[in-house]
């Protein structure tokens, strides 16, 4: 799988708004796509990520982080060995996750791996999407077409990165 096959959605967003009243580490933003006319509300911890109004961000919905179809890359066998791996895992001594291939998050600052809980199919052409990152919440809201791979049910990543 190439790179892009993973890639449900991706867009970039200006922040219109920043709202961190509600909770201690949570805050949650309302964002514009600067191409596909999409609104996006995203709850997010600013502990961590701290984002501010006229942000832009790129944004990534994703199926899986790896990024390569072929099925032995990163598999392990039955002595544990890893398949295709080479058995090098200089490049990975500082990972958090030693003998893990570089997928998707390494070009993004931020993750969250979550659930489609929701699909509303509006008047006209549009649709929302809400998604849940345990308990942070984000709502995609924008016309269908840009949405046709987001399908109720399915896990997906979030990929974040400021611009």
């Amino acid at each position: 799988m190439s790179k892009s096959a993973s890639i449900l959605f991706d867009d970039m967003f200006n922040v219109i708004n920043v709202d961190g009243n509600k909770f201690e580490r949570v805050s949650r933003l309302e964002a514009k796509s600067t191409t596909h006319q999409m609104e996006l509300t995203l709850d997010f911890n600013h502990e961590i990520y701290p984002i501010r109004v006229n942000d832009t961000l790129t944004l990534v919905l994703a199926s899986s982080l790896e990024m390569s179809t072929d099925a032995t890359i990163g598999a392990t066998s039955s002595t544990g060995a890893t398949a295709g791996g080479g058995g090098d895992d200089s490049a990975d001594a500082g990972s958090w996750r030693p003998g893990r291939n570089k997928g998707l998050d390494a070009d993004y600052d931020y993750v969250m791996y979550g659930k489609i809980y929701k699909i509303d199919e509006g008047k006209g052409d549009g649709n929302v999407a809400y998604i849940s990152y345990g308990g942070l919440l984000m709502a995609l809201a924008g016309h269908y077409r840009h949405m046709s791979n987001i399908i109720l049910g399915e896990n997906v990543y979030l990929l974040l990165r400021k611009r």
